[in-house]
């Protein structure tokens, strides 16, 4: 008996406990659905929905006339939810109707699978009820419209399933057109070059959010969920397209044809330090050239003789020299401490400054620094500290500008034959852009501009920010210093005697500047003897008694170059690009001061039988009392034309005949039959010619047509 009384109390105390426990768990369910339920379900939603940025449309970068050179367009990412309620009803019927119809239309845009393969690949995803099914990458915006009509897919996103997810892909239009300038936009902002990465923050706007739902291992957005982006703001760069293509070109040309290593060409506003074209070219493994850094701006070198200004307007400035005071070149040659200076041309006695530096005389230049600064050294290193070549430039790509170093006298590196080294170009390191500011400050009357290439940042077409022209120095030496300068840098170009008197001078305007050939250090191997690195250079404005540009080339040459001089190399590329600009924004804009009808229309010269052939056909009256066989001028009025003989110097030899107005058939015809080599630019009629008319010339000569 009282074993089955133990039995029994421990049966019902097993009972009691399980009740206990049941109401307690009871109990801890009801409260956790009443009191924490919020709670709990907000963790259970975050499990399975989470907020996810979603990218604003970038701005976009124009030239200052207008062109696109960045932008960004619309590509689809397309999903496809297997899983869509209107897909699975009626145990997929309407899939299965358009599955085939799907799969042919498919093939037919992509081409890159059969009719079958895409039909089995969509029934394998529809079987496994995928709810995020990736069917294609970064489709276009006209293959996506296309799309949208396809059977399926045109009965909607409830139906069909179907989830298109938009981004953006940067292009450039212009391709290759001041690439590294504008540079690149990557996913990932830090990998951004450029004018893409300095102005990122004003480009990209600010992201939105979009709710996603994580179903079957994979994100779908959630309908209606969304934060819209602010879309980035546009800006207007200060590059002009025409000049930046016929910077790019002409530097190519010369790059190509000689071989050269790397080069770069910055062609700047005179008056307010806008940069109108960057063009850098670098040699590949391949031998072809890409813009594989921003030389210009980017890359700092021993300059060479373009540094010579810098000793001139010290000299000047501080009153030790005139430009008519004489210094001994002592035939080209000289030993400081031991180191030899010499001039790519021996054999120079006693000259003028002037002349000393029209010829690039490094052993004059090295004497006259050496000379009045060696003992004050300090009072040198002045006059580059407010020239600037110490600091950066402040141009507006600040991730790739590069730093110069110059050299303090209070630096343990300060030797004594640091002053003359520097005085005509070396033992310092300075980016073209630096030399080109310098340049163009003289140019510029001694306002010495910061170099910018964004003028305005605008949202939705409307100006909201506009940069200004910012003066750095108001005025770096004295007017009269200036006026000596300015004919030391006429004289490179117009003297027989100049260094770039052969490639630059023959132009219908003034141009001045300075060439420079230096020998560059190779890299991490030094001053390679047995494979010199040669820098041509040659930096000037035009037209040089009113300054619109100021420009600088910069090309380093290797052993494979044929030429390697300033003149020859730079002063080319220069000369060739500055006659383009001022046919097509100087000369024009000249002409416009006495605006008239154009009377080439009515008044021109040609072959006397081509001229009687036109007029016939065109049925128009012509009066010919011209008296030369070969050619008449014709004048237009009141419905009838009259020939009449041209000017003499059209026939006389050895006299270069005028032939602006000219069709390009009649004036090669006229130049090249008395002995002259054409070398035309442009299309249409002559507007300018580089030999004036009625000056003698030689056989052999070349004379540069512009036609506009």
């Amino acid at each position: 008996m009282e074993i089955k009384k133990d039995i029994l109390w421990r049966v019902y105390l097993c009972f009691i406990c399980m009740i206990i426990l049941g109401s307690l768990v009871i109990g801890r369910a009801f409260y956790i659905q009443t009191a924490e339920g919020k709670y709990w379900k907000s963790i259970g939603d975050s499990l399975h929905l989470k907020y996810m940025p979603t990218n604003a449309e970038r701005g976009s970068i124009y030239s200052e006339n207008g062109d696109i050179l960045s932008t960004s367009v619309p590509v689809f990412d397309v999903y496809i939810d297997f899983g869509a309620d209107g897909l699975v009803e009626k145990d997929g019927k309407r899939f299965k109707e358009n599955v085939d119809s799907l799969g042919l239309c498919l093939s037919n845009l992509f081409t890159d699978k059969t009719h079958q393969e895409y039909k089995a690949a969509l029934e394998v995803a529809f079987k496994n009820k995928n709810r995020y099914y990736l069917l294609k990458r970064k489709i276009s915006f006209e293959e996506f419209k296309a799309l949208r009509n396809f059977p399926l897919v045109r009965l909607g996103k409830n139906k069909s399933g179907f989830i298109f997810d938009v981004r953006d892909k940067r292009i450039n239009p212009y391709v290759l057109l001041a690439n590294r300038t504008i540079g690149l936009s990557r996913e990932d902002s830090s990998k951004n070059v450029g004018l893409e990465k300095s102005y990122d923050s004003v480009l990209r706007g600010t992201s939105g959010q979009r709710l996603m739902s994580y179903n079957a291992g994979a994100y779908m957005p959630v309908e209606g969920a969304e934060v819209d982006p602010e879309n980035g703001k546009d800006i207007i760069t200060t590059l002009d397209t025409y000049i930046q293509d016929v910077a790019e070109n002409s530097l190519m040309k010369m790059m190509v044809n000689n071989n050269s290593i790397h080069g770069s060409v910055i062609v700047m506003e005179t008056s307010t330090g806008k940069i109108k074209a960057i063009a850098n070219l670098g040699i590949q493994s391949d031998s072809t050239y890409i813009e594989d850094l921003n030389y210009g701006i980017a890359k700092a070198t021993e300059p060479g003789s373009v540094f010579k200004l810098v000793t001139l307007l010290s000299l000047l400035e501080d009153k030790y020299v005139t430009i008519d005071s004489k210094v001994d070149c002592e035939g080209g040659s000289k030993y400081f401490y031991g180191l030899k200076i010499k001039d790519s041309h021996l054999g120079t006695g006693v000259i003028s400054v002037m002349d000393a530096f029209a010829k690039s005389s490094n052993v004059a230049f090295a004497k006259l620094a050496y000379q009045f600064y060696q003992d004050q050294p300090i009072k040198w290193w002045q006059h580059i500290d407010k020239f600037r070549l110490n600091k950066m430039t402040g141009v507006d790509i600040v991730a790739s500008a590069g730093k110069p170093t110059i050299k303090n006298p209070n630096n343990k590196n300060w030797e004594k034959t640091t002053i003359p080294f520097m005085a005509h170009g070396y033992e310092e390191l300075v980016t073209p852009l630096h030399m080109l500011m310098l340049y163009n400050a003289v140019a510029n009357n001694g306002k010495m501009m910061r170099p910018y290439l964004v003028s305005a940042i605008k949202e939705y077409g409307v100006e909201i920010k506009k940069i200004n022209p910012e003066v750095l120095v108001e005025k770096i030496c004295s007017d009269e210093t200036l006026l000596q300068a300015k004919k030391c840098l006429i004289a490179v170009v117009d003297s027989s005697y100049g260094t770039a008197h052969r490639k630059v001078f023959d132009s219908s305007y003034s141009i001045a500047g300075k060439t420079g050939t230096a020998v560059t250090a190779d890299d991490n191997r030094g001053y390679n003897k047995g494979n010199k690195i040669y820098q041509a250079s040659f930096i000037g404005f035009f037209p040089s008694e009113k300054p619109k540009y100021t420009m600088a080339v910069v090309i380093q040459n290797g052993k494979h170059s044929k030429m390697i001089y300033g003149a020859d190399v730079a002063g080319t590329v220069f000369k060739e690009i500055s006659d383009r600009i001022y046919n097509r924004y100087i000369c024009t804009s000249n002409s416009k001061k006495n605006q008239r009808i154009d009377t080439s229309v009515f008044h021109f010269v040609g072959i006397k039988n081509d001229l009687h052939t036109i007029l016939s056909q065109l049925k128009i009256n012509y009066l010919d009392s011209s008296s030369d066989n070969t050619w008449a001028n014709v004048n237009y009025r009141n419905n009838t034309a009259g020939l009449n003989s041209p000017q003499q110097i059209l026939t006389m030899p050895d006299i270069t005949p005028d032939v602006k107005g000219m069709g390009l058939k009649d004036a090669v015809y006229l130049l090249e039959n008395k002995g002259l080599v054409t070398i035309v630019y442009g299309k249409g009629k002559v507007v300018t010619q580089s030999i004036k008319p009625g000056t003698n010339f030689k056989t052999g000569q070349k004379i540069i047509l512009m036609l506009n």
